[in-house]
Order: C-alpha cells, then structure tokens, then sequence
C-alpha cells in the first residue's frame, strides 16, 4: 500500500464514528471508555475482541450475524481495519468498532469483568525465542486478557501455524487452564464449530486454497 494511500485512510479513520484511537498517554494516563464501553455502543450487550484483527473481516463477519452482541476489532495499523470500518459504516452496523493501539494495552482500555471472549485470528506466531514476549498467547497476555474478561469468558485462537498452536496448548495445558475444545485441522474435523468453520478471512481461504491445516482452540484461563 503507498503512503498515499495510506494517509488517506489515516485521515478517513479520523473521521469515522465507529473508530477509536487513543493516544498512549491518554491509554496510560486513565482511558477514558475503560469499563464504560456499554455507553459507545449504548446498551449494556456483552463485548466480544478480535485481537489483530486486520482488516476485520472477522469482527464484521461475526458482528453481521449477531447484532445483538458488540464487536471491537483490535489492532495498531488502522490502515488495515479502515475496510472493516468503512464496510460497517456502509451497512449500519452499529454493533461494531474499531480500536487502534497496542494490545498489550488491553488491560488498561477495558474495565475489569467488561469482556465476554476475545478472539485470536491469525496472529503471527513470533516464531524466535527473542519474540515469545509478543506471542498474543504468552503467560503475560493470558494475566491481561484474565483481568478483563468476565468470569467463564472464552478465548478463541484461530491460527494456520502448528508452531503456535502447540505452544498455545502446551502452556494451556502446563498451566492448568481449561482446554474446552482443540483441533489441528477443523475443517477436516465434522465436529468443529460451525461458527468458526463458517467464517473464513481472506487469507484463511488461501491457505485452504493451497491445502494447509487451520488450527482452532478454545478455552477458559483458570482465575
């Protein structure tokens, strides 16, 4: 994508209602939609994060089908949710936004108990020991994630990379938290999901196009 291209969508975003996009030091210094989401969307329906979200084809995927039920796509390049934003504009879907910052922020945007699941898309598995720190699944991000979700909420981790899925569930399962449900190759399993089978980013269904497995794990992070 040029810089061109690129600003327009910056300038855009500025402009969209369904975008949010604090600045770190108002993130750190008290933010001020923490625990108060329900007053954005204007009803107290439960949250659900899409963590990476991209270009948010997900978020608005999952939104389309449960109007009753807020989506917040997540994510620092707001270049890449601009789509998802503007598609949501488009059809009056008043049950999704945007929020643009870093994720591991996440316990300082949301109030304690506020969210009900989060879903993991995709997310670059950080193959290097040096990147453990940045694994969207690592001990740290499950504390966060934790102090946010209510009590019982789920946590879904959709990815095409074996790597990430075996560590996932290696320190799930180390850890003691609760594995509801793990597959290697969902679409290959009849039992999977329909929700998460019936979704599908664009790059997933490449890789489907090209034969490679997507992984799928849900679970409950012990309290």
């Amino acid at each position: 994508m040029g810089s061109k291209n690129k600003l327009k969508r910056f300038r855009e975003n500025e402009t969209f209602s369904n975008v949010i996009q604090p600045t770190r030091e108002e993130v750190l210094n008290g933010f001020l939609l923490k625990g108060k989401w329900h007053t954005h969307f204007n009803n107290n329906n439960p949250i659900i994060l899409e963590l990476g979200c991209g270009k948010g084809e997900y978020t608005i995927a999952l939104a389309r089908k449960n109007p009753n039920i807020n989506y917040i796509g997540v994510d620092i390049k707001g270049a890449r949710f601009w789509r998802g934003a503007k598609i949501a504009l488009e059809e009056n879907l008043s049950n999704v936004a945007f929020l643009r910052t870093q994720i591991e922020l996440i316990d300082l945007l949301f109030g304690e108990n506020e969210v009900s699941e989060i879903w993991i898309t995709f997310p670059d598995p950080q193959i290097k020991y040096t990147r453990t720190k940045h694994r969207l699944t690592n001990a740290d991000f499950l504390s966060k994630y934790n102090t946010i979700l209510k009590p019982n909420g789920i946590v879904n981790l959709k990815t095409d990379s074996e790597f990430m899925h075996g560590y996932t569930l290696g320190l799930l399962h180390g850890a003691g938290h609760e594995v509801l449900y793990a597959h290697h190759d969902i679409y290959k399993n009849y039992e999977s999901p329909k929700e998460v089978t019936s979704t599908q980013t664009f790059y997933e269904s490449q890789y489907l196009e090209k034969g490679k497995p997507i992984t799928y794990i849900q679970f409950r992070i012990k309290q």
